[in-house]
């Protein structure tokens, strides 16, 4: 586990490209299960330990993850989420020269496994801004601000304008980027915390693994 943050209310961790949030029919290991046995073996806790998922992240993306210790916490968390109060940060590696900034507004119609752009008035109404941070070889660097929380919403927008994210096959990647990977990832997330009121920042820099990954 690659803890960020922990304290009575609240576990932050940097989840890993590949791996499941929440289970699914694969049965494989999730990220909620590996905390749960992780707060298990350090605070040696009989039975089971609760802990709440408020917001999710795609399973081949990596980064912020924050979970919530007491059901409490849980409730204010997804109020938060709700109200779309936090702040979500991420970066993603994405093939071609995108212009330097933009602010795209969809609509976006979600079908089992995947999610498209429609038009207006059909879908949900899905918005980010970003900023190029760089250019090289191909591929662009950008950081995203995420308005709203749609289905796929980032993968969507940029590979509708012709710039897929690095590994994102679904989404019309012609190149590779890891194991069960894609170059998305969520960087940053602030949210207040649930019972002091504070707004605090968790970040999660990606690794120079990651940033090296578009020339692999």
């Amino acid at each position: 586990m690659d803890i960020l943050y922990e304290d009575n209310h609240l576990l932050v961790v940097n989840k890993p490209a590949g791996q499941l949030v929440q289970g699914d029919q694969t049965g494989r290991t999730t990220l909620l299960e590996e905390a749960k046995a992780w707060l298990k073996e350090k605070y040696h806790k009989p039975g089971n330990v609760f802990l709440g998922l408020v917001h999710r992240l795609d399973r081949p993306a990596s980064g912020v993850v924050v979970l919530a210790r007491t059901s409490k916490a849980a409730s204010r968390l997804s109020e938060e989420i709700r109200s779309r109060r936090p702040r979500k940060s991420y970066w993603a590696q994405v093939a071609g020269e995108v212009p330097a900034e933009g602010r795209w507004t969809d609509h976006l119609q979600r079908d089992e496994f995947t999610s498209r752009v429609v038009a207006a008035p059909a879908g949900k109404e899905a918005r980010l801004s970003y900023t190029k941070l760089r250019f090289a070889q191909g591929v662009s660097l950008v950081e995203i601000a995420l308005e709203t929380g749609r289905h796929h919403q980032i993968r969507v927008q940029f590979a509708h304008r012709g710039f897929p994210i690095l590994g994102d096959r679904r989404y019309g990647s012609l190149q590779a980027f890891g194991d069960n990977a894609i170059a998305l990832h969520a960087r940053e997330m602030v949210i207040r915390h649930p019972t002091l009121g504070e707004e605090m920042s968790f970040v999660a820099e990606p690794n120079d693994d990651w940033l090296l990954g578009s020339s692999q």
